[in-house]
């Protein structure tokens, strides 16, 4: 099982993640828990040019094949082994990632993106992805009381805006896929709504 998790800055991903693999590793399970950009020596690099490095000025372009570099690398260093060991897989971001930030963000054209992501991954989809939807202006808050911001965390409201309707079109237009969960209830009930989706799903009892 592959599992991912998207959504808007500050919507909460990263704790929702450790929660989940917690809960799945609770029940013997061999789980492999990652993220992007980053989960490799390469993409850790990536991870600081894309995040962090504001003198580079990247294009969206230049931006685009970055991550997919990464995702790359990613993909065929740890997700496939952990998969073909029979592994569960749960990673905050993945492809979807793209399409949302630089496809709706940038407004790079999705059709290309989606090319570069089919190669970057050769063909590889997720099980299961679960959105946190949450308004921007709360993920952002929440950003706020953190330490440092990235490039895209300082992006404009109208980008966070354009990112997070793409979320939630892709989420309607693949409901087998997509999960979304109101990221705005308290972590640990949203924990809970998360793993009564995960758990059916991989016959595992609630």
């Amino acid at each position: 099982m592959f599992i991912t998790f998207e959504g808007t800055e500050g919507s909460g991903k990263s704790w929702q993640v450790r929660a989940l693999v917690e809960r799945l590793r609770a029940r013997d399970l061999s789980v492999l828990q990652t993220h992007e950009p980053g989960g490799t020596p390469l993409g850790d690099q990536v991870r600081q040019l894309v995040l962090l490095r504001e003198d580079l000025n990247l294009s969206p372009h230049t931006e685009a094949l970055l991550m997919n570099a990464s995702r790359s690398q990613l993909v065929t260093q740890v997700i496939c082994p952990a998969l073909e060991r029979g592994e569960v897989v749960v990673c905050d971001r993945f492809a979807d990632s793209t399409r949302a930030y630089q496809g709706a963000g940038r407004g790079l054209d999705v059709q290309a993106l989606n090319s570069v992501i089919s190669f970057a991954t050769a063909d590889l989809e997720p099980d299961m992805t679960m959105l946190l939807d949450l308004p921007v202006e709360i993920g952002l808050a929440r950003k706020h009381t953190q330490p440092g911001w990235n490039r895209f965390e300082a992006e404009t409201l109208a980008f966070h805006e354009r990112v997070r309707a793409a979320y939630r079109a892709m989420a309607h237009d693949d409901p087998q896929r997509w999960q979304c969960f109101d990221a705005s209830r308290p972590p640990e009930e949203l924990a809970d709504h998360i793993w009564a989706a995960v758990a059916p799903r991989m016959g595992l009892e609630s």
